[in-house]
């Protein structure tokens, strides 16, 4: 790395290359704190449900996927062979982004943007990617939004059966049953769908697209009192990270300053500020050339996919970095804001690796290579992100396979969570 970006780095306390074990040991130590009922930021949400055993055939179930900024539902349908197809499908915003939302309007509003689906099945299953408790009726009791939700009301409520009420009261047919499940259970249950029992010794679900978290199928433990059952772990909720100067920054814009801190050192509504703060921060101090430095401070804003864009293809000038870089940077311009936003993706891959590499030692299975644990990841800063998928896959060979003799295989298959949730709304 230039000496000037790993000094300035090193100045306001940004860490790029942390150790992904030892923060994966602090993971660990959280988890099974929260699993024994003790002091721990994970929630360790107990869901009361595994992968089915037999594929379902001849249903169809209503499928809601609320998370980020995108609402989805559609219709999904089982053959009789279980092969799954999917119909209907709408997209809309997430209700409470635009503006906040009281209880009535938040679930007024999922009941318009499901009018297209009405009557059309009586089962439905709803991937709700915010953390709950969920009950063991297959409902889940929201403890608090992320991602700027803005419904403060609706926590503390049980989502299923209010919407349930919702949609009773525009004149739907009484639903038989509704199923809230977390993003990351969808996607281990679709993970499980694609890769039957008998060629794996476990599963893991992890989310690393606008938020974080990550799902396990946890053994039955005397002392943790738990039968074995898929645990939501709520990854981003871990506070033992380390913050630079830069994610204070970004922080203090958000809704809730000072929660989610792991999800907001590593997920995708986050990088791009980060970034942001970054280079202007550096601009401020003279880092780069005082062209560059002039024409950074008037910058207002820096997306993800800006940023990914410009690593990508740093000499577009049809991209916001790439048109101000080349109208005003000299070749080390390029050279360090280059090393600076790949750092922020760096640090994200390895709080990811971190993140699974806990999850895998917590389910205590791959130590055979013919039955690896398997892993569905999820999300577009996993995939689309210059190099976090290939750095992610890298420590978890390092760490759990040649240090640990354990075993994993990551897999995906298209609408995992649509195919994850329908999974859910049918056991």
């Amino acid at each position: 790395m230039n000496t000037k970006v790993a000094a300035f780095l090193a100045k306001h306390n940004f860490v790029n290359h942390l150790d992904v074990k030892t923060v994966a040991e602090g993971l660990l130590a959280d988890m099974r704190a929260g699993l024994k009922g003790e002091k721990a930021d994970e929630d360790m949400i107990r869901t009361f449900c595994l992968p089915p055993e037999k594929k379902a055939c001849n249903e169809s179930v209503i499928v809601i996927d609320a998370g980020g900024t995108n609402f989805r539902s559609c219709l999904v349908t089982f053959d009789a062979n279980g092969e799954a197809s999917i119909s209907e499908m709408e997209k809309t915003s997430m209700p409470g982004i635009d503006r906040e939302l009281s209880r009535k309007e938040f679930f007024d509003q999922i009941a318009a943007n499901l009018e297209h689906l009405k009557n059309k099945a009586n089962r439905i299953g709803f991937c709700f990617s915010y953390p709950m408790t969920i009950t063991e009726d297959g409902d889940g009791i929201l403890l608090g939004f992320s991602k700027e939700v803005k419904a403060p009301e609706v926590v503390g409520a049980k989502v299923g059966e209010c919407l349930v009420k919702t949609l009773e009261e525009k004149g739907w047919n009484k639903i038989e049953r509704i199923t809230l499940c977390n993003d990351t259970v969808a996607a281990l249950l679709a993970g499980a769908s694609i890769m039957p029992s008998n060629e794996v010794s476990s599963y893991i679900g992890m989310i690393l697209g606008t938020g974080l978290n990550a799902a396990y199928i946890q053994e039955a433990c005397d002392i943790c009192k738990v039968k074995r059952q898929i645990i939501v772990c709520e990854s981003g909720k871990f506070t033992s990270v380390n913050r630079s100067d830069f994610d204070l920054m970004a922080d203090a814009k958000t809704v809730k300053p000072g929660s989610f801190l792991l999800e907001k050192s590593c997920s995708g509504a986050y990088l791009g500020p980060i970034s942001f703060y970054a280079l202007t921060t550096a601009a401020k101090e003279g880092l780069f050339s005082a062209k560059l430095n002039e024409a950074l401070l008037k910058l207002t804003e820096l997306t993800l996919i800006e940023a990914s864009n410009f690593v990508e293809s740093p000499y577009n000038k049809n991209l916001v970095l790439g048109k101000l870089l080349a109208e005003n940077a000299t070749e080390e311009d390029y050279n360090m804001v280059l090393q600076m936003i790949d750092a922020v993706f760096e640090r994200s891959a390895r709080y990811g690796a971190a993140i699974l590499v806990a999850c895998v030692l917590q389910t205590g299975m791959g130590t055979s290579a013919a039955k690896p644990v398997c892993i569905l990841c999820n999300g577009s800063t996993f995939f689309k992100t210059p190099m976090i998928r290939e750095r992610v896959y890298a420590q978890l060979d390092e760490i759990l396979t040649r240090q640990s003799g354990i075993y994993w295989k990551i897999v995906s298959c298209e609408n995992d969570i649509t195919l994850g949730a329908a999974i859910s709304g049918l056991i």
